[in-house]
């Protein structure tokens, strides 16, 4: 109902359109062709102010309804996604000055220099001056924003501090796997052929590398404020991209070719929650790369912690070698030992009690 009524009103608005239209030209046959011309002329002279005034006015409007909805209105969640935060102000800046400056120019001429009889047509053909000064200023103001994202992109896409923890995150149809080095501090090789997901290798792990024996596959990326963090990032089918809104960065998941970034997360997810006065508030990671059907519901959970939950959490982590096989985990095997420990102790006590 709601979409026949609102076909009902666009198909009304473009007959009165029409007919006004169609008005229009019986006046200026009444009228005569050059007294109907000057006053619409004056008309859009008068219409073109009009719009221009209420154009500005509707933005500043928009704005202030709408910008407390944009990420914009808290600050990044990550050390150098500030970096994103100040280019984009500046590119707004620039580019907003001369966006209003240009429109205000155009409308006000579009009144000021209206046909009049008085008034005749100055043809201006040709000037060098005018030519380099709109040429040569944008092309120096466009360099300098050049230059400061390529800035961020180096800092974004380097080497890290040495301190920074490393997470490899691997994309797929259509979700996305987290992988932590253990105490050896490096991760395990991996073999596209290997992927096997029924037997628990959703990466493709080649076990025989005794340094994936220690690694840790997760569904979730935990990370620590404060703390640095390199991502490796690959995909396991098709183009992917890690989008990091709240973080302001992102980077492209593509097969058989890793990219990295890394960034310093400046406020935990329980911060977040009071900064956005949202208790319900998560950090995502997103896939902001057309990928499939389902690309729409491709996203995972970010959770930022301080350093002793993260130390906490780590510690309650089994490494994905232990659970394909259960067999090697040391731990069970002691279970198994106390518990056959346990059982010459129980069978005297209850022989005991038949006594």
């Amino acid at each position: 109902m709601t979409m026949f009524l609102t076909l009902a009103v666009i198909v009304l608005i473009f007959v009165v359109i029409f007919q006004i239209a169609k008005a229009s030209e019986y006046v200026s046959v009444l009228k005569g062709e050059d007294v109907s011309r000057k006053q619409n002329n004056k008309i859009n002279g008068f219409l073109m102010v009009a719009f221009l005034v209420l154009g500005l006015i509707g933005v500043w409007y928009c704005n202030k309804l709408y910008f407390g909805k944009t990420l914009l209105a808290v600050d990044a969640a990550s050390v150098e996604g500030a970096r994103v935060d100040s280019m984009l102000w500046i590119t707004i800046a620039v580019t907003g000055i001369v966006f209003i400056a240009t429109q205000a120019i155009l409308f006000w001429f579009a009144y000021k220099y209206q046909e009049q009889d008085n008034r005749k047509v100055f043809y201006f053909a040709h000037s060098n001056k005018l030519e380099a000064i709109w040429t040569i200023i944008p092309a120096i103001v466009l360099t300098v924003l050049v230059i400061i994202g390529l800035r961020n992109w180096f800092l974004f896409t380097g080497e890290p501090p040495k301190e920074a923890m490393v997470v490899e995150v691997t994309g797929k149809q259509f979700n996305w796997i987290f992988r932590y080095p253990g105490k050896d501090g490096a991760f395990g090789k991996k073999y596209f052929k290997n992927i096997d997901e029924a037997n628990g290798n959703s990466l493709g792990v080649i076990w025989d590398d005794q340094l994936s024996h220690d690694d840790v596959v997760t569904d979730k990326l935990v990370l620590v404020k404060g703390r640095p963090v390199k991502l490796i990032i690959g995909s396991r089918d098709v183009i992917h991209d890690v989008g990091l809104s709240h973080f302001r960065l992102k980077m492209d998941a593509v097969p058989g070719i890793p990219t990295t970034m890394w960034f310093t997360p400046k406020y935990t997810t329980k911060e977040m929650k009071e900064l956005t006065n949202n208790p319900d508030f998560v950090y995502e990671i997103s896939c902001d790369q057309m990928c499939g059907n389902s690309h729409f519901s491709m996203r995972g959970i970010i959770e930022v912690i301080d350093q002793e939950e993260y130390d906490v959490w780590q510690a309650k982590q089994k490494p994905q070698y232990l659970t394909v096989f259960p067999d090697k985990d040391p731990s069970a095997k002691a279970a198994d030992t106390t518990k056959l420990a346990a059982k010459p102790v129980e069978t005297a006590t209850k022989a005991v009690a038949k006594m």
